[in-house]
């Protein structure tokens, strides 16, 4: 992999983790999620995330963003969703489409062009995800113009500046980086109440060992919401604001 994407990484590894007060404020907000308004609240601080790395340079020792003004960080989240939103009604579009003229035609020719629709909008997807990030990239570039979110000209500009190729490879590493990282937690946790409640139950604590393996789902399930999404969510976004400075 390239060497500067893998710089990128270290650096927004290093970059979520820098302040853990910060994680935990975030966790209590993804815990209140259920109430839909705080999702605005933590995408409005994953795009102050993205802005401040925008501004800032690899392993430029950038500051986490401070969680406060929270109408501003609302509306930034607002412009966030829908960003995200629009970008992916094109792959949602695509697939109904071919949904549509498959089930018009029937037979083994409705099973093909299905087939044919699913890769053409798995392909939709990967590319609208990548606009959509690099569109996110842009408005934090222009102090928050959420036109500048949808300069598709501009947009496909800077992909092709910083590598279609790199980019893709960037954005599908960043993926497995943060399935590793949430399976690596949860397997932890999962192995280490899992021991625990197999030595309590071979000394005849069958009821202790069940009560230790729930134990241990609860926490897992805690320490997912409170630590692992925040911090995923600062990763996703100092890498997007990092890879956009390729260009």
């Amino acid at each position: 992999m390239n060497s500067v994407i893998l710089d990128i990484y270290k650096d927004s590894l290093e970059y979520s983790a820098k302040d853990f007060k910060t994680l935990l404020i975030l966790g209590v907000t993804y815990f209140l999620s259920f109430l839909f308004l705080p999702i605005f609240l933590i995408y409005g601080y994953s795009y102050r995330v993205t802005k401040i790395s925008v501004e800032g340079m690899i392993n430029g020792n950038d500051p986490l963003p401070e969680f406060d003004n929270v109408i501003d960080m609302f509306v930034d989240g607002i412009k966030v969703v829908l960003t995200y939103l629009v970008y992916l009604l094109v792959p949602f579009i695509i697939f109904i489409l071919f949904a549509i003229v498959s089930s018009s035609i029937g037979g083994y020719g409705e099973s093909a062009l299905m087939a044919i629709g699913s890769i053409v909008t798995v392909v939709a997807i990967v590319f609208s995800y990548i606009m959509s990030m690099f569109g996110v990239a842009n408005m934090a570039n222009y102090d928050g113009s959420l036109g500048k979110a949808f300069d598709f000209k501009e947009i496909i500009e800077i992909i092709k500046s910083v590598g279609v190729v790199r980019s893709i490879g960037a954005y599908l590493g960043l993926i497995i980086i943060s399935f590793a990282i949430t399976a690596a937690v949860f397997l932890l946790i999962f192995f280490v109440f899992g021991f625990f409640g197999i030595i309590t139950g071979t000394l005849g604590f069958s009821g202790a060992a069940g009560g230790i393996f729930v134990a241990g789902l609860f926490i897992s399930y805690f320490a997912m919401l409170f630590v692992v999404s925040p911090y995923t969510l600062i990763l996703q976004s100092r890498v997007s604001g990092l890879l956009y400075n390729l260009h």
